[in-house]
């Protein structure tokens, strides 16, 4: 982790995100003052799941794994956050520690901003408040989305859905599924690394995909829609 300053050349002057054009003058530079610029190496830990949250997270490039973690070494991933997302934002609405863990696939750079910033601003400005609990609340939606799979999918189907997701991040970046282990897909789907194996490799014996090293290659998405449903 890396603090960047203004005379670094990777230092950007301002938070470029529709949200924070809603504030005021005064609203601006209260979030300007509580904000520290940051460059995280790829493998460094953004939050920790349990861990005293004083500030949250605005990404403004790279690749984050967000997931939740149990008492027994194991995890369950819940979403890749990237560029212009917020991490730990439930910490401004709810207790003082982070719900889940947060890890960098790639190179990030970040606003760390003290979270009573970011609640004062919520009080004062009702524009920005509400496009803020609109984040959240699509925070939740994904949850329950992520809830509904493991509980009534079969792992076929678990994995589909991880499988059509990881995809949609190719557009931002083509090497994704290079950035992602088996492991790190089991987890998305909620099976063992085993069974991920397995159930891949049946996959690609049916031409639905094709396995290239670390990274896949959807050949067939239609079937895999069909095995997502139908899963």
């Amino acid at each position: 982790m890396k603090t960047i300053v203004e005379t670094n050349h990777d230092f950007i002057c301002d938070i470029q995100a529709p949200c924070f054009q809603m504030l005021s003058s005064d609203e601006a530079e209260l979030v300007r003052k509580s904000k520290t610029q940051v460059l995280f190496r790829k493998g460094d830990t953004l939050t920790k799941q349990g861990v005293f949250a004083s500030y949250i997270l605005f990404i403004i490039h790279g690749f984050v794994k967000q997931y939740i973690e149990s008492e027994h070494d194991k995890s369950y991933n819940l979403k890749i956050i990237t560029k212009g997302e917020f991490v730990g934002l439930s910490s401004v609405f709810l207790k003082n520690t982070y719900n889940y863990s947060a890890v960098c696939l790639t190179e990030c750079q970040a606003y760390l901003v003290e979270k009573e910033a970011i609640e004062e601003v919520v009080k004062q400005n009702g524009l920005f408040g509400f496009n803020i609990i609109k984040r959240y609340c699509e925070q939740n939606t994904n949850l329950f989305h992520s809830l509904q799979n493991v509980l009534f999918k079969q792992m076929n189907g678990r994995l589909a859905d991880t499988l059509l997701y990881i995809n949609q991040l190719k557009a931002g970046n083509p090497e994704i599924f290079q950035l992602l282990s088996r492991k790190d897909i089991a987890d998305f789907a909620g099976i063992s690394t085993e069974s991920t194996v397995k159930l891949l490799k049946g996959l690609e014996k049916d031409s639905v995909i094709s396995l290239r090293e670390k990274d896949i290659v959807i050949i067939d998405k239609t079937r895999l829609e069909k095995i997502s449903k139908t899963g």
